[in-house]
């Protein structure tokens, strides 16, 4: 069914919803803060991308509302739950330590009415709490929500700069989370070395997978490993492969090397703007929209009337723990 909705994240959950416009006037662009409804109570997200009308899914309808932009009045009470949340942190992390339980605090948030509190923490394993929300709703006297978190999830709530001198990515504009393995580092031709290719969450490099794809591209157009060429009027066996120069190292039978450019590659336009014309798919929008779709192209649509249950107890992620790699698996630099 096609609605007008727009994509709002919510910090805390760390992911994107939907939510019905219908009706809304408000000029409102992205990367502003908005209320929106939720089965919970008023809350406030960011929007990520133009108000638009799109494709939802029938089993995620009715959305809920997107009621306005912020206003003056919402930053003071924003302000307030921020008084608040320094307080929350402060008693949660004393009964932790009273009751001694291994969870490490991450952050505290506040719904915008104040009728809930959600803790995010991390844990090496599941942590029995029971006896610590109790506690924990008689002080704080709201509704209490404890959230296990994995530690990419905890470098997202803190924010940082990561290696290459940006904010990192998942603290700005990723939506969720998506597996990295170590072989993509090993077929783009980057230093297998965890500590060169991990984030300060020490896990792998998100950005690992933003090229990928286009290096497999690149990859299968190109000649392969051992393969006899005939390339600039050069001879020889394929040895070495630069996919960013889109060139190959060619050692002739005489021994020599050298490497030699091959003709540009031709691929697809895969630009698709949009047929309702709405402005989502401008080419001024999507440049600005470029990093917000890193990873997919498609919204996520689901409504938010099981977030509460979407990513409780989340258990940290394993697979993206960097690991030390055997030298027989280690190039011998030849192929960059």
């Amino acid at each position: 069914m096609i609605v007008r909705c727009g994509e709002v994240r919510m910090d805390y959950l760390n992911r994107s919803f939907l939510f019905d416009a219908v009706g809304l006037t408000e000029q409102i662009e992205p990367g502003d803060l908005v209320v929106v409804e939720t089965d919970f109570g008023m809350d406030i997200g960011q929007l990520m991308r133009e108000i638009c009308e799109q494709e939802v899914e029938a089993e995620a309808l009715p959305l809920m509302k997107l009621m306005r932009k912020i206003n003056e009045d919402d930053s003071a009470k924003l302000a307030g739950a921020n008084e608040k949340e320094t307080r929350a942190l402060e008693v949660s992390g004393e009964e932790i330590e009273k009751a001694k339980l291994g969870m490490k605090l991450v952050s505290a948030r506040y719904t915008f009415d104040g009728t809930k509190v959600t803790l995010c923490y991390t844990a090496e394993g599941r942590v029995d709490f029971r006896e610590l929300v109790k506690t924990l709703a008689s002080r704080l006297r709201t509704r209490i929500e404890l959230r296990q978190v994995g530690v990419r999830d905890e470098a997202r709530l803190h924010g940082g700069i990561g290696p290459c001198g940006r904010p990192l990515c998942c603290a700005t504009f990723l939506r969720e989370f998506q597996s990295v393995s170590i072989k993509m580092a090993k077929e783009q031709g980057l230093p297998l070395n965890p500590t060169k290719i991990s984030g300060i969450c020490g896990r792998l490099f998100c950005c690992l997978k933003y090229e990928h794809d286009t290096y497999m591209e690149i990859k299968k157009k190109m000649p392969r490993m051992g393969e006899e060429v005939t390339i600039e009027g050069v001879k020889g066996r394929v040895i070495g492969l630069s996919i960013p120069k889109n060139s190959v190292e060619i050692e002739t039978p005489d021994g020599g090397r050298s490497w030699a450019e091959l003709p540009p590659l031709e691929f697809e336009n895969r630009f698709q703007p949009c047929e309702r014309k709405c402005g989502c798919g401008s080419p001024e929008t999507n440049v600005r929209d470029a990093e917000n779709a890193a990873f997919k192209d498609e919204p996520d649509d689901v409504s938010l009337h099981n977030a509460e249950n979407a990513g409780r107890e989340t258990v940290p992620e394993e697979e993206n723990r960097p690991v030390p790699v055997p030298a027989s698996e280690i190039p011998d630099g030849k192929e960059r």
